[in-house]
C-alpha cells in the first residue's frame, strides 16, 4: 500500500517551531516569478476582449489553453523529479521556460494564435515546475507543519500577484503604451528569480529513500481509497470553477463598474488572498485540510451568487472579491498539505501531480464551457447554472469523501 492510513491527514498536531528557510527561499522564487506573470497577465482581458473583439468562445478557448497547458506537464514534472529525485533541477528547467516566453510575447504581435501559443509554453513551465517545487516545501517541512508551510508560501506567491499589475500600471503611465518595457522588465523579474533558485533552495535528499521510481508505482497510487477519492472530488469541484478572468468581467459587467477598473479586479482577490493565506493555513493544520478546502469552494458559491447582483456597484464586487480571496485561501496551498500528509516521500512530487492536473484539467474544461454557455445564453442565466451546477458538486463530494 502506497498511501499511508495510520492518521487522518485532515488533523494533525498542533503546530509549533520555526518553518524551514526553504519555504521562505522558494517564497520568494514564486514572489519574483509572479510579478513577471502577472505584468503580463492582468491586461489580457482588456486587450483580448475589448480591443482584439474576441468573443467570448475564443476568450475561453485561450484561457483554457492557458490553465489546462500545465495539466499534463505537471505529471511529466512530478514522474521526472521522483525518478530522479532532483525536483531542484526540474523546478529549475520550468522556471527558466517560463522566464524566456517573456521575451517572446511581442513577437505574437495580435496574433490570437501566437498569443495562445507563447501562454502555452508559459504554461508549459509552470506545470513542469509546480509539482517539484511543492515537494521540495513538503519534504522540507514537518508534518504538523504542512498548511503553514504552504499557506506562508501563497502569501509570498500573492504579493507578487499584487505588485505586478501595480508595476505595468506605472511603466505604462511613464513610458507610454509602448509593451516592449513591460516585457524587459517582466523578464528581469523571472531571470532574479531563477537565480534565488539555484542560489538559495537545497534539497533535502536525505528525508527521502531512493528508490527507482517507476510508472507503475505512480499508478499504484490511484489504489488507494484515500487517494482515489481525494484526486476526484478535487477535479469534480475543478470542474464548477470557472477561471479567474472570467470572474472579473461578468463581475465588472453585471455590478456596472467602469471597464477602467476590470484590470484592478484581480488585485482585491490578490489582496484578500495575501492577507488571509497563511492564518488560514494554521487552521488548517489545526482543525482539518479538508475541511478547509471544502468550506473554501462554499466562499466560491458565495462569489458566484454576488455574479447574480445587477448594477451591485463597488460593494458587490467588494464582497465578491472577498469571497473569491478566502476561496483561493482555503484551497491554493491547502490541498497540496493535504496530499501531502499521506503521499509518501519518494512518490511525492508525483502524487501532487497527480491530484493537481485533474484539478488542471477539468478547470480548463469549465473554462471551455462557461464562454460557451456565454455566448448561447443570457449572462445571468449562464450564472445561475453554473450555482446550480456548484451545489451539486458540493453534495456530491461531500457524500463522497465522507463515505471514506
Amino acid at each position: 500500500m502506497y498511501v499511508a492510513s495510520a492518521r487522518s491527514p485532515g488533523r494533525t498536531p498542533r503546530v509549533s517551531g520555526r518553518l524551514p528557510g526553504t519555504v521562505f527561499a522558494l517564497g520568494t522564487v514564486s514572489l519574483l516569478t509572479d510579478i513577471s506573470a502577472e505584468m503580463v497577465t492582468a491586461f489580457l482581458p482588456v486587450y483580448l476582449i475589448y480591443t482584439l473583439q474576441m468573443s467570448y468562445v475564443q476568450f475561453g478557448l485561450i484561457d483554457g489553453l492557458y490553465t489546462g497547458a500545465t495539466a499534463v506537464l505537471r505529471l511529466v514534472g512530478g514522474y521526472v523529479s521522483d525518478r530522479t529525485s532532483r525536483p531542484k533541477l526540474v523546478a529549475v528547467f520550468g522556471y527558466g521556460l517560463s522566464a524566456v516566453t517573456k521575451l517572446l510575447f511581442p513577437l505574437a504581435g495580435a496574433s490570437s494564435v501566437g498569443i495562445g501559443g507563447v501562454l502555452a509554453v508559459d504554461r508549459a513551465g509552470k506545470g513542469i515546475r509546480t509539482a517539484p517545487r511543492d515537494a521540495l516545501i513538503s519534504l522540507a517541512t514537518p508534518p504538523d507543519q504542512l498548511g503553514t508551510a504552504f499557506g506562508v508560501h501563497r502569501a509570498m506567491d500573492t504579493v507578487g500577484a499584487l505588485c505586478g499589475p501595480l508595476l505595468t500600471f506605472l511603466i505604462l503611465y511613464q513610458l507610454g503604451s509602448a509593451a516592449g518595457p513591460v516585457f524587459v522588465v517582466s523578464f528581469v523579474f523571472a531571470a532574479i528569480g531563477l537565480v534565488v533558485l539555484l542560489t538559495f533552495v537545497r534539497e533535502r535528499r536525505g528525508r527521502v529513500q531512493r528508490k527507482r521510481v517507476s510508472v507503475k508505482a505512480g499508478l499504484d497510487l490511484m489504489r488507494d481509497t484515500k487517494f482515489r477519492r481525494a484526486t476526484i472530488a478535487a477535479a469534480l469541484l475543478g470542474l464548477v470553477t470557472i477561471s479567474d478572468a472570467f470572474v472579473f468581467v461578468v463581475l465588472q459587467k453585471v455590478s456596472d463598474i467602469p471597464v477602467g477598473f476590470l484590470p484592478l479586479l484581480p488585485l482585491g482577490t490578490a489582496a484578500v488572498f495575501l492577507l488571509a493565506a497563511a492564518p488560514i493555513g494554521r487552521m488548517a493544520d489545526r482543525f482539518g485540510r479538508w475541511r478547509v478546502f471544502f468550506v473554501g469552494h462554499v466562499l466560491l458559491l458565495v462569489a458566484y451568487v454576488m455574479l447574480l447582483v445587477p448594477q451591485g456597484g463597488f460593494t458587490t464586487a467588494a464582497v465578491a472579491l472577498a469571497a473569491h480571496g478566502l476561496f483561493y485561501a482555503c484551497t491554493d496551498g491547502v490541498l497540496s498539505a493535504y496530499a501531502s500528509g499521506f503521499v509518501p516521500a519518494d512518490l511525492r512530487a508525483t502524487g501532487l501531480a497527480t491530484i493537481q492536473t485533474g484539478q488542471a484539467l477539468t478547470r480548463m474544461v469549465s473554462s471551455v464551457v462557461f464562454g460557451v454557455m456565454l455566448a448561447a445564453m443570457a449572462m445571468s442565466t449562464a450564472v445561475i447554472t453554473l450555482v446550480v451546477v456548484l451545489v451539486v458538486a458540493l453534495v456530491g463530494v461531500a457524500m463522497l469523501v465522507r463515505s471514506a
